[in-house]
C-alpha cells in the first residue's frame, strides 16, 4: 500500500505548493489535499509534475461546513450551490487529475429531516459519480465522528453501507478514516469487513489527539493487517496533526514500509 501525505495538515511550515516537494523528499508516495481551490490548478499541476508526485485525493467544495454550517451535499435548498461546487471541482480536477474526489456529506441542516437530507445526498453522489466517471476519477463519501463534528450526517461503517447501497453506482465508494472510527470506539475491523470491496481510500491518524501513529492508542499493526486481509491495496492517506516537529513525527513511516516490504 502506498502512503500519501495530506498537505493540508502536514508540512505546514512550507507554503502550500512547496509542501508537494517536501512530502516527496520525506519519502511519501503521493499527496492529498482537502480544499486546493485557492491555488490555481495550473500552478498545482506544475508542483505535482515537478516533484513527480501523484495527487491522490481532493474534496469537493463544501460551502460553510468547516465554519460550522451544514455544507452543501445534503441540503435540499442548496442544490444550486452544490451544482456550482461540482462544476468547480470538475474543472479543477480536469487539470490536476486526482485519483479520487471526496464529497463530504455535511451536517443535518435545520428544518430538514434525516430522510430528506439522505435523499438529497444520494442524488448528489450519484450525479457526481456519473460526472467524474468521464474523467476516470473515483467519487468517495466519508463518515466523520459526531464528537469532533456534531450533527454530521454519516458517522459509522453502517451508515456508509446504507449510503453506498442507496447510491448504487460503481464509481461511488467509501472513504474510510481510521481516526474517525477510533474516536467513536467502534469495532474498526468489523467496519472493514462490512465494507470489503467498497473502500476507495483510507485515511489515518492516531487517537486520541489525532496525532501521528504512536502518539495515541490505536493498534495500527492490527488495522493494517485487517486492511490487507480485506483485499484493500490502494492508498493510505496520512491526515494527522503532528504532535512532534514535522520531521520527527515521521518515525512510523519507515516501520510501516518495512512491514509492507517484508
Amino acid at each position: 500500500m502506498r502512503i500519501a501525505a495530506n498537505i493540508s495538515l502536514l508540512f505546514t511550515e512550507h507554503p502550500m505548493l512547496e509542501r508537494v516537494a517536501a512530502a516527496a523528499a520525506a519519502g511519501f508516495d503521493g499527496v492529498e489535499v482537502q480544499f486546493p481551490y485557492e491555488v490555481p490548478a495550473a500552478a498545482f499541476k506544475e508542483a505535482l509534475d515537478g516533484a513527480a508526485m501523484p495527487l491522490v485525493l481532493i474534496n469537493l467544495p463544501a460551502g460553510d461546513l468547516l465554519s460550522g454550517g451544514p455544507g452543501l451535499a445534503a441540503v435540499p435548498a442548496r442544490q444550486a450551490e452544490f451544482d456550482a461546487a461540482l462544476q468547480e471541482a470538475l474543472t479543477y480536477a480536469a487539470m490536476v487529475r486526482p485519483i479520487c474526489i471526496n464529497v463530504l456529506p455535511g451536517r443535518l441542516a435545520a428544518g430538514v429531516s434525516r430522510e430528506q437530507a439522505l435523499a438529497t445526498l444520494v442524488a448528489n453522489l450519484h450525479k457526481a459519480a456519473e460526472a467524474f466517471q468521464v474523467l476516470g476519477i473515483r467519487v468517495l463519501s466519508e463518515a466523520i465522528n459526531p464528537l469532533d463534528m456534531p450533527g454530521f450526517l454519516i458517522n459509522t461503517p453502517e451508515h456508509l453501507d446504507e449510503l453506498l447501497r442507496a447510491v448504487d453506482h460503481p464509481n461511488c465508494l467509501a472513504q474510510f478514516d481510521l481516526y474517525h472510527m477510533a474516536r467513536q470506539g467502534l469495532d474498526i475491523q468489523a467496519g472493514l469487513r462490512l465494507l470489503t470491496g467498497r473502500i476507495g481510500h483510507v485515511q489515518f491518524a492516531d487517537c486520541p489527539g489525532r496525532g501521528e501513529p504512536g502518539s495515541g492508542e490505536v493498534d495500527f499493526s492490527a488495522l493494517l493487517g485487517g486492511l490487507q486481509n480485506s483485499g484493500y491495496d490502494a492508498w493510505l492517506g496520512a491526515e494527522y496533526k503532528p504532535i512532534k516537529p514535522m520531521v520527527e513525527s515521521l518515525g512510523w513511516m519507515a516501520i510501516w514500509q518495512d512491514a509492507h516490504d517484508a
